[in-house]
C-alpha cells in the first residue's frame, strides 16, 4: 500500500520501517489485556478506509480468555463483529521481533458510527470531554511499578526473583533507589529504554523499587488523558516484550509476593485552564488548597468506593491492601506524604497536582483514569469541599474503609447510581457480569493452604 492512503504521522511511520512483514491491530479489553489480529502490511488500507471486524465479545472476555455470556456480549448477540478503526498517529514500529513489525490501536464502533459502550478508551474520551466542556485541560502521567521474575518458579512452585547478574546470587533484600539495582539490569533498562524511544512512548524514569527485582518506569505527562493511557498499555508490552528477550518475566500482577511489596499503578493528574494557569495551584503559604483543588480531593473521596472495583479489578488486587505498606487503606490526603491514597508532591505551586496512589499495576490504565476523571468531574460540580489534610503517618490516624473484597466492590459497582450516570448502564452491566464470572471460577479452586490447613485435621 501506499502511505499517502494513512494520516500524516502514521504515513512517516510507514515510510520508515523498511521490508515491513507484519501489523499487529491491538485493542485494549476490559482487563487491559491486547486482542486483536496481526495482518500484511497491505491490509493497513483496508484498516483505515473501512476498518476491520472483530467480535463485540472480546470486551466480554475474562482474564482466562473465554466469553462471559452473562454480559450479553456473546450467543445472545450471535456472537456479532463490530467495525474497529486505528487510532491516529499510534502506529508504531515493534523493535523486539525478527521481522520487521508495526503495531496499531484499534477502537470498536457500531456500523451507524457510534461508539462501543464497552470500549474503555472510549468511557475515558467521554468523561475527558464533560471536562472539556468545564473549560478544563487535564493533564495526565501513569506511573507502573513491576517485578521481574526467574522464568522457574522455586521448589514449591511460587515465583521467585531472578539471579542477579552481578552476584550470580538471588537478591534478598529491600535496597529501594538503589543505584546497584539499576546496575545489576542494566541491559535489560537499556532495552527497554531503546524500544520506548523507537516506539515514541515518553517513559522518562527507572527506579529500583520497595523488594529484590522490582523496578518503576515513568512516564512523562501528557495533556491528553487517552495517550498518557495509550502509553501505558504499550509500555507494559514492551517491558514484557523485553524481559523475555533477557530470559525473564516481567510481571504486574498486584500482590505477587505475599510479605513483599506490592505493584501500583499511580496517577498524576494536574487541572489547567484555557490559558494555562494551573487551577490546582494556590498561593498562600500554610498549603491551602485552592477551591478546584479542594472539589477535585472531595469528589474523588466521596465516589473512591463505587470505583474501587475499577481500581483492583482481580482477586489478587485485594491482597496488596495493607497496613504500612504504602498502599492507603482510605480515601485520606495530604502534601508530600506517601502514607495517603490523594498525595500532593512536593514542588511549586504551579506544578501542583494530585497522584493517585489506590490501583495497582494490574488495573486498566483507561478504566482507572476514567474513574478518577469522573471523580474529579462529580466533585468540581457538586462543589464537594475535601477534608482536612493528613500529616504524618495516616495508617495510625485513620481507619481502613476501602471495600477489602472483591465481592464487596463489585457488589458496590453494580448497584451505584454514579457509576450508571459515569460510565452508562452497559458498560456497568458488561463489567459487573465479567467480575461475577470471574469470581465464580476463582471460588471453584481449592487452594495449598485449604489442604494443609484441613484435608488431615477435621
Amino acid at each position: 500500500m501506499t502511505p499517502t492512503a494513512l494520516p500524516e504521522r502514521d504515513a512517516d511511520t510507514l515510510r520508515g520501517i523498511d521490508g515491513l512483514e507484519a501489523v499487529d491491530l491491538l485493542i485494549p479489553d476490559c482487563n487491559g489485556l491486547l486482542r486483536g489480529k496481526r495482518v500484511n502490511p497491505g491490509a493497513l488500507e483496508k484498516a483505515y478506509a473501512a476498518g476491520i471486524c472483530l467480535p463485540a465479545s472480546i470486551f466480554a472476555a475474562d482474564i482466562t480468555g473465554n466469553t462471559t455470556e452473562a454480559t450479553g456480549l456473546g450467543f445472545d448477540i450471535g456472537d456479532r463483529d463490530l467495525f474497529c478503526r486505528p487510532v491516529p498517529g499510534t502506529l508504531q514500529p515493534v523493535p523486539w521481533t525478527r521481522q520487521p513489525s508495526a503495531q496499531l490501536l484499534m477502537e470498536m464502533f457500531h456500523q451507524d458510527g457510534r461508539a462501543f459502550a464497552g470500549n474503555p478508551r472510549y468511557l475515558l474520551r467521554a468523561v475527558a470531554e464533560r471536562l472539556a466542556a468545564l473549560g478544563v485541560e487535564v493533564v495526565v502521567a501513569v506511573e507502573l511499578e513491576f517485578y521481574l521474575l526467574d522464568n522457574k518458579l522455586d521448589a514449591k512452585g511460587y515465583p521467585q526473583a531472578p539471579l542477579n547478574a552481578h552476584t550470580g546470587e538471588r537478591d534478598a533484600t529491600t535496597q529501594v533507589y538503589f543505584i546497584d539495582d539499576l546496575d545489576s539490569y542494566q541491559g535489560f533498562i537499556d532495552e527497554v529504554r531503546e524500544a520506548t524511544r523507537v516506539q515514541n512512548i515518553p517513559a522518562d524514569t527507572a527506579v529500583a523499587e520497595y523488594a529484590p527485582g522490582q523496578f518503576e518506569i515513568n512516564l512523562t505527562h501528557r495533556n491528553d488523558p487517552l495517550a498518557a493511557c495509550d502509553d501505558a498499555i504499550l509500555l507494559k508490552r514492551t517491558i514484557k516484550a523485553v524481559a523475555a528477550r533477557h530470559n525473564l518475566q516481567a510481571t504486574f500482577m498486584a500482590k505477587p509476593y505475599a510479605r513483599l511489596a506490592g505493584n501500583g499503578l499511580h496517577v498524576h493528574v494536574s487541572l489547567y485552564d484555557q490559558q494555562g494557569r494551573n487551577l490546582m495551584a494556590a498561593d498562600d503559604k500554610a498549603h491551602a488548597p485552592s477551591p478546584t483543588l479542594s472539589y477535585a480531593i472531595g469528589g474523588l473521596q466521596q465516589t473512591l468506593h463505587e470505583a474501587m472495583l475499577l481500581f483492583a479489578p482481580h482477586a489478587n488486587s485485594y491482597r496488596r491492601f495493607q497496613a504500612e505498606s504504602y498502599v492507603p487503606l482510605n480515601g485520606s490526603w495530604g502534601y508530600n506524604n506517601r502514607t495517603v491514597a490523594l498525595r500532593i508532591p512536593a514542588g511549586e505551586p504551579a506544578d501542583r497536582r494530585i497522584e493517585h496512589r489506590v490501583s495497582g499495576a494490574d488495573a486498566n490504565p483507561y478504566l482507572v483514569t476514567a474513574a478518577i476523571l469522573a471523580g474529579i468531574h462529580h466533585g468540581l460540580t457538586q462543589r464537594i469541599a475535601c477534608d482536612a489534610p493528613i500529616e504524618g503517618n495516616a495508617y495510625t490516624q485513620t481507619k481502613a474503609e476501602v471495600p477489602r473484597t472483591w465481592q464487596d466492590a463489585q457488589n458496590v459497582f453494580a448497584h451505584s447510581d454514579w457509576i450508571t450516570a459515569a460510565f452508562g448502564a452497559d458498560f456497568q452491566r458488561i463489567f459487573s457480569a465479567l467480575k461475577a464470572e470471574e469470581m465464580r471460577l476463582f471460588e471453584q479452586q481449592i487452594t495449598p493452604l485449604e489442604y494443609q490447613w484441613y484435608l488431615r485435621t477435621v
